[in-house]
């Protein structure tokens, strides 16, 4: 199996196409990423079957946030799947919840800080804290791994910070806005290399359109993973 530090973002427009992309990629990819917006489509049966007929590994990112009762009963559904990393929103008490939901499962419980497609003008509008945004990243990650997060999501332009953080010892840190070098940054605004992101900290890197979108995806997912350190 390929190097799984590569997650290739299955952000196709229905699960019947990720499917096929998956079939063009074969063995070059051993690690998949399927968002909301395939849900509705087949999303989360394509999850299982490419875990449980395939052995690839699965990153659902759902970015999950509600009261936590709530949280805890979709986090304890979708934990029955045997899928390997997903996604809620880094406050507290979502973690906390869906730390219960995933409660004897192999399922990894990883924070979302803040989007790789905000900026510091997103931030303002949206009527979010004030401050530099890699203090807010750094204060939301560290919220999120004490509340018990297996690991958080962030750009690769905090990745370093948050692996100096005291609480990230042995916690995952998973990076999307990686584009190769001279690919589209798309709607990213906080990008960087894949061999950049890994060194500054990141276990895995999440990379979407530069593969799904070329006109030979494995080779594609062969060039990002050639980069990698």
């Amino acid at each position: 199996m390929s190097d799984d530090r590569l997650i290739v973002a299955l952000d196709t427009p229905t699960a019947i196409a990720a499917h096929e992309l998956t079939q063009r990629i074969g063995d070059a990819v051993s690690f998949y990423k399927i968002g909301l917006g395939m849900l509705t489509t087949g999303g989360l049966a394509l999850a299982n079957e490419l875990k449980q007929e395939h052995g690839k590994r699965i990153f659902l990112d759902m970015k999950l946030f509600d009261i936590s009762a709530t949280i805890e009963a979709a986090v304890r559904g979708l934990a029955q799947f045997d899928l390997d990393f997903l996604t809620v929103h880094g406050d507290p008490h979502v973690v906390r919840a869906a730390k219960e939901g995933a409660a004897g499962s192999n399922l990894k419980i990883l924070g979302v800080t803040i989007l790789t497609s905000l900026d510091r003008g997103d931030l303002d509008a949206g009527l979010m804290k004030s401050g530099d945004m890699q203090d807010l990243v750094l204060e939301r990650a560290g919220n999120a791994l004490n509340a018990g997060a297996d690991g958080v999501i962030a750009s690769p332009h905090e990745a370093a910070a948050i692996r100096a953080l005291p609480e990230s010892k042995d916690r995952l840190i998973v990076t999307p806005g990686v584009r190769p070098a001279g690919a589209a940054l798309g709607d990213q605004k906080r990008v960087a290399t894949p061999g950049a992101a890994i060194k500054e900290g990141a276990d895995h890197i999440v990379v979407g359109r530069p593969v799904w979108q070329a006109p030979n995806p494995s080779e594609a997912a062969q060039a990002i993973l050639a980069e990698l350190p």
